[in-house]
């Protein structure tokens, strides 16, 4: 019964909250930020949908960030310092902050939490992320059609079921162009470190390989594959400047589809918390133009499957799927759930790893 009753607070809180907040502008929003927003990566893509909301709204609102933020126990005193500088609206844009919104969520229940990539929700406190494992799967495809040696070189940070399942996709999609081609991923142990994307990008083209994708934050691996003459994959946000010969395309976030799609619900004092998790259909997700390096064939193939995808026809994790064991993981014929896309903690057949 006490539960019961501090349920129903909470809720009148927010509701109360969302009443009012019209009368409270400029609406105030803080973001988190894993790393500098200048890393031409993730946190400078979140950037740009935080500068979307400022462009939309004017003094509706006000927007803040903090850089650099540390995962973990060291989180929460930051939210707590955005809380107390005002901000009626959290959005926290890494993994790793997960705990920490939780946590803050339940002693601030007037204030609106986000967690990108989270799997941690409440009554407010929502998760949000992307299906980029679909223009993922086309970049694949982009990389399987242009690599000689058949090895494929894949920079990746930290191992989560966020990076296993997008890698997957990219990896499926070079399957599905070339079942010869393997993809060698290495890890960084960093979201954002370009010394050591670098570092890993330059061991994976000393293995041959001559296409290198990442999903790291830097540009760091794209612009050591033009010095390097290898074809190049970017992530996050348009890299073509970090390789302007070498790169193919870059599978993209635009965040400020959702940011300000939420924000515009949040001032009127409609938004509930749910989680968000959308496609290429969305707008959220894309891959930005290809090459014309990249053989006519391969561009038509993209688009048929982009196509498809768009339709409902195809879905890159359709069974049957297979394990780096050789285990069959998903029957033939079956889609995998969000539940197990979610939760993905292993590799498809074609994927070479090295230890975390």
């Amino acid at each position: 019964m006490v539960f019961v009753k501090k349920s129903v607070f909470l809720l009148l809180s927010l509701c109360l909250f969302t009443a009012l907040i019209a009368a409270e502008l400029p609406l105030k929003i803080g973001f988190l930020y894993v790393g500098p927003v200048g890393d031409e990566g993730w946190s400078y893509a979140h950037d740009l949908g935080r500068l979307s909301l400022e462009a939309r709204f004017g003094d509706r609102v006000e927007t803040v960030y903090r850089e650099s933020v540390p995962e973990g126990a060291e989180t929460g005193a930051t939210v707590e310092e955005l809380i107390l500088e005002g901000c009626k609206v959290i959005f926290g844009t890494s993994f790793g902050f997960s705990d920490a919104l939780y946590d803050y969520s339940l002693r601030y229940p007037e204030v609106h939490f986000f967690q990108c990539s989270g799997i941690k929700a409440g009554h407010n406190l929502s998760t949000y992320f992307g299906r980029i494992y679909e223009p993922s799967f086309l970049a694949g495809l982009a990389a399987g059609s242009m690599t000689r040696s058949g090895k494929i070189g894949y920079v990746a940070p930290v191992e989560t079921p966020e990076v296993i399942r997008i890698a997957n996709g990219f990896a499926l999609g070079v399957r599905a162009i070339n079942p010869e081609a393997r993809v060698y991923l290495r890890w960084t142990g960093s979201w954002y470190d370009p010394d050591l994307e670098e570092s890993a990008a330059a061991a994976l083209i000393n293995r041959k390989c001559d296409v290198i994708a990442q999903q790291t934050d830097s540009s760091a691996p794209a612009m050591l594959s033009e010095q390097r003459d290898v074809w190049a994959i970017g992530y996050n946000s348009d890299m073509s400047q970090a390789a302007p010969t070498k790169m193919l395309t870059s599978s993209v976030w635009d965040w400020g589809i959702y940011y300000t799609e939420t924000i515009e619900r949040v001032l009127d004092g409609t938004y509930r918390h749910v989680a968000f998790w959308e496609g290429m259909d969305s707008g959220l997700v894309g891959l930005t133009p290809l090459s014309d390096r990249i053989p006519e064939e391969t561009r038509k193939l993209v688009q048929d499957y982009e196509r498809r995808m768009l339709s409902g026809d195809f879905h890159p994790f359709r069974g049957p799927l297979y394990d780096q064991g050789n285990q069959l993981r998903i029957e033939a014929g079956r889609v995998m759930t969000d539940e197990e896309l979610l939760s993905m903690s292993w590799f498809v057949d074609n994927v070479v790893t090295s230890a975390p």
